[in-house]
């Protein structure tokens, strides 16, 4: 009886500390559930206006934007980026394909000349694209006729192929400057507006203004931003024209080099 007794007085002692702590918790529960209660009571009702505006992407805000501007004034903006957009993409995809590995493509004319003369150069250049290769051909097909008119042939045809790459880049800028000055323009149309409100009213009233200022102010943005999307991708395609073109330079003279040293050692 005596180890039964202190058996049960063994487990009291071991389970009270959990107990203390089942009841700690159970009271911070109830803590925790009357301060939730409370913020509930406290918190303001959240209005239907507030989370629809929160909802809003970045679509929803654009559109919105123009339409405040008014699509008079804002499309002719819109078509600037449109385009503008469309023939900078055209042009970085041209340049990307036109770059060429010139260490390599020199490597296998110099091997060629090598093993089959001036017609293997050729068919390696043919089946090469990019217009280093094809000033490379050019140059080889004057090579019969000495090594100045190879170098005469390799600077005129250089000078078509840095006209082809930078084919487009007008139009770029022509969109560049065309923004701006259509967003500007939305501005003065729409301060005009503005005060012929005023000039109407007799008075000068906030309400009468607001709609001509807001035009104002959200086409000249719309153009400024524009240019400065397009001036980037300018910016990017004329510094990848200035790369190609020191890259047809640079192996233009290592291919009259190669031809110098296979007519020395024939």
């Amino acid at each position: 009886m005596k180890k039964l007794i202190a058996l049960f007085m063994l487990s009291g002692i071991l389970l009270s500390p959990v107990i203390s702590k089942a009841q700690d918790a159970d009271q911070d529960s109830a803590a925790v559930g009357t301060e939730v209660v409370e913020a509930e009571e406290v918190a303001p009702a959240i209005v239907d206006d507030e989370i629809i505006e929160e909802e809003k992407g970045f679509h929803q805000v654009i559109k919105e934007k123009f339409i405040e501007g008014d699509p008079t004034y804002m499309t002719p903006v819109l078509i600037c980026l449109i385009l503008g957009l469309a023939v900078a993409l055209e042009r970085i995809v041209t340049l990307n394909l036109s770059t060429t590995n010139t260490k390599k493509l020199l490597a296998k004319v110099e091997e060629a000349l090598e093993q089959g003369g001036i017609e293997a150069a050729k068919d390696v250049t043919k089946s090469t694209k990019g217009p280093v290769a094809s000033i490379f051909t050019q140059g080889l097909m004057r090579y019969s006729e000495g090594i100045e008119m190879v170098e005469k042939s390799i600077i005129a045809y250089g000078s078509v192929e840095m006209g082809r790459l930078e084919k487009g880049l007008v139009w770029i800028s022509l969109f560049i400057s065309l923004a701006p000055m259509l967003g500007f323009m939305g501005t003065v149309i729409g301060m005009i507006g503005a005060f012929d409100s005023i000039e109407a009213a007799g008075d000068i009233s906030p309400s009468l203004v607001a709609g001509g200022i807001k035009i104002a102010l959200l086409t000249t943005v719309a153009g400024l931003i524009v240019a400065i999307i397009l001036q980037l991708f300018y910016n990017y395609c004329v510094a990848k024209i200035d790369s190609l073109v020191n890259d047809m330079e640079d192996a233009s003279i290592s291919l009259v080099d190669i031809l110098v040293r296979h007519k020395l050692t024939k």
